[in-house]
């Protein structure tokens, strides 16, 4: 049997833009996306802290760095910039694997640099 778990999250990150005009997706800066071990054009969910909203998407890279973190597309109607959010990646794990599993986390400050980015066992 495999259980999906939590593998990374990028903690109350900053939207910095938000472009309705785009096909879809959110950009991240890249280091972040490296930092969480996320890659391009994979699935994510976001929880947006100011107003509530839940949405999947995926991601794709923005400027190394830049602390780009950009609501593209319909999800640019879940948010606005300068709202805080919180972006899951989500993994299937056997029940072996998960007795040593432990996410990573990566914290931001309020210009989306990582404060801190390490595995974290319940």
């Amino acid at each position: 049997m495999f259980r999906q778990m939590l593998r990374s999250k990028i903690h109350r990150a900053t939207v910095t833009g938000a472009h309705l005009e785009y096909e879809g997706s959110l950009t991240v800066d890249e280091e972040l996306l490296e930092a969480a071990g996320i890659l391009p054009y994979e699935a994510v969910v976001c929880s947006n802290l100011n107003n509530g909203e839940r949405f999947m998407t995926y991601a794709i890279t923005g400027k190394r760095g830049g602390g780009e973190i950009i609501l593209n597309g319909p999800t640019a109607r879940k948010g606005a910039t300068g709202d805080q959010i919180i972006i899951f990646c989500y993994e299937y794990y056997s029940e072996e694997e998960i007795k040593r599993h432990a996410p990573k986390i990566v914290r931001v400050d309020n210009k989306n640099r990582i404060v801190e980015a390490a595995a974290k066992r319940p």
